[in-house]
């Protein structure tokens, strides 16, 4: 392993969530989730708790710059010769009943690398870009649609016109988590991220498309329908965007409860031209504010905490990993930071290095530091399991 091993120790109880082995036992805990499941809880909070977290990238093994669908490769890996020790994969397609997500990655495909991830110790997250099931559209608002969309989440809970085909996606949803078992028996424990970035307006669960009281009705629907239907391998994320701006009161605004959310986050982008050095410092400044604000609220709370989406389209400076965002981490006591997908079919839509690209020798740097976890920090975890 190439951590100390003090930062080994920090995450070592993280090998209770998986392993491969034999016809393995998967108790339910008093909570009705698989002991596992409570176990890889617990480990995100030890983790917020200690100096380290895991580096996550969304579609890592699926696709990434110049390639699609090929076996065990990862633009991360190409990089710095490790998988991140945590993987992102999109639910988006799946109530319309598609074989395919809304990025044409195969649902068996997803399935199965979910699987490989557990396997070598790692982590999964899931997000759910679905479509608009009043108005037949995206999960993107259009102006075109606005008369309508504004009207979705009322129609999709009960007693709304869309309800019975609603509950009839998240039974969707729930066939899928439920298939994710090894073939020595036990449900891969995954963190759902359901209705994010709802405090801007851009979905159609956003800030101005819905209530207050109907957005956490839909949360509590969508987490109580998962449960009815045997639903004991996930863990659920509340992650808005930085619109409350370090205001604790209007990111919890829209908080569904406690006895709902198990880990608080943060979606927060840097988008700055190339070159702008006054918007990438303006990124780091409201990224820290933001974080110190999150990891404040999930403290009094009791729950884990991560930067559940974050990233440089482009990565358009040398420095990006060990000088922007690094230092901000290092202040701030997170489970995991996941960086968005690097599209095979879009050029400039990327946001991990890849070979050639020139942030790669400054990510294996982030790659060294103490701070950071990949899949090669957690090897022989589940040994003592």
């Amino acid at each position: 392993m190439r951590k100390t091993l003090h930062i080994i120790a920090a995450a070592l109880v993280f090998a209770s969530c998986g392993g491969n082995q034999h016809k393995a036992e998967d108790p339910l805990a008093d909570s009705g989730r698989t002991q596992r499941t409570e176990n890889l809880l617990t480990n995100l909070k030890m983790l917020g708790d200690s100096s380290v977290y895991l580096f996550g990238h969304h579609d890592d093994t699926v696709y990434g710059i110049g390639w699609e669908g090929d076996e065990d490769r990862s633009d991360v890996k190409s990089v710095c010769n490790d998988y991140p020790a945590l993987q992102s994969f999109d639910l988006g397609h799946l109530e319309l009943g598609d074989t395919a997500n809304l990025d044409g990655v195969p649902f068996n495909r997803i399935r199965q690398e979910i699987i490989k991830q557990y396997d070598r110790g790692g982590m999964v997250t899931l997000s759910w870009h679905l479509d608009n099931p009043l108005s037949g559209g995206t999960s993107w608002v259009a102006d075109s649609l606005k008369e309508i969309e504004v009207k979705t989440v009322a129609a999709v809970l009960e007693g709304g016109e869309k309800h019975e085909l609603f509950l009839s996606w998240l039974d969707k949803v729930a066939d899928f988590l439920n298939s994710l078992e090894t073939p020595y028996g036990v449900k891969v424990p995954v963190l759902f991220r359901p209705w994010h970035e709802h405090t801007g307006s851009w979905f159609w669960w956003g800030q101005d498309l819905c209530t207050a009281d109907q957005y956490k009705a839909l949360w509590k629907m969508t987490v109580s329908r998962l449960k009815e239907k045997g639903v004991t391998n996930a863990l659920y994320a509340y992650s808005p965007g930085t619109e409350p701006d370090g205001d604790e009161a209007k990111y919890l605004e829209r908080y569904p409860g406690d006895e709902i959310i198990d880990l608080m986050g943060l979606d927060c982008y840097c988008w700055a031209p190339e070159a702008d050095t006054t918007q990438i410092a303006q990124y780091a400044v409201t990224l820290d504010k933001n974080l110190a604000m999150v990891c404040a609220v999930a403290k009094k709370h009791e729950k884990a905490v991560a930067l559940t989406e974050t990233g440089y389209e482009c990565i358009k400076t040398k420095d990006w990993w060990t000088a922007t965002l690094a230092p901000v981490l290092a202040k701030h006591p997170i489970s995991y930071v996941l960086v968005w997908r690097n599209a095979y079919n879009r050029p400039h839509h990327y946001f991990a290095p890849y070979p050639g690209q020139q942030s790669a020798a400054d990510f294996v740097r982030f790659y060294n530091d103490k701070n950071t976890l990949f899949r090669g920090d957690l090897n022989g975890l589940y040994l003592t399991h």
